[in-house]
């Protein structure tokens, strides 16, 4: 199926899901996380779930990783529309929020972290397939902000489902995740 078929089935499937479904899922995902080695990290680029499109919460994914890494640097996403760019605004505890025209969080600091400088970062997206490539939203604000990281970066996703076998219309702009975690496993590719 191609990106469009695959946004348009699991914006539905997320929709369905109750709220104890959602929970029970978050919670599982929360525990896969804690697999992953993130020994080496020390900045982590976030961002807040839209609650609208019931995406998996990573606030206490967020929140977990914080307690573990002491002296951990957290971003959030602020984006500009005009030009489809991002940039990571670094986060602490009196940051202030707004929402976006998207209803998505941003915070209102300008202390930008250099894309360089991020070790991981998590990246919404709707759908995956067993190779990495990821269907997010459409608006490419990731795919185009991740190709200014560095090369070690770990770009992980979360899926409340397993992975599709093929977007038949990923490309060469489309940057792959090192990681998807389900509620039942961790992909690694």
């Amino acid at each position: 199926m191609n990106k469009q078929q695959l946004r348009n089935i699991y914006k539905q499937k997320r929709i369905q899901l109750s709220t104890k479904e959602k929970f029970k899922l978050d919670d599982l995902l929360l525990l896969q996380l804690q697999k992953i080695n993130v020994s080496n990290v020390q900045t982590l680029f976030s961002y807040w779930p839209m609650p609208h499109m019931n995406e998996p919460n990573t606030i206490p994914l967020t929140n977990y990783l914080r307690h573990m890494i002491p002296g951990l640097q957290i971003a959030y996403p602020l984006i500009n529309i005009n030009d489809a760019s991002m940039k990571a605004i670094l986060i602490n505890e009196e940051t202030i929020y707004h929402s976006n025209q998207f209803g998505i969080n941003e915070p209102d600091s300008k202390d930008e972290m250099n894309s360089l400088d991020i070790d991981l970062v998590f990246v919404p997206l709707l759908a995956f397939d067993v190779n990495g490539n990821r269907v997010g939203y459409g608006k490419g604000f990731y795919d185009k902000y991740l190709m200014n990281c560095n090369d070690e970066i770990i770009k992980i996703g979360f899926s409340y489902f397993e992975a599709e076998e093929l977007i038949d219309d990923a490309n060469e702009f489309d940057v792959p995740l090192s990681y998807c975690i389900t509620p039942d496993c961790i992909y690694e590719f």
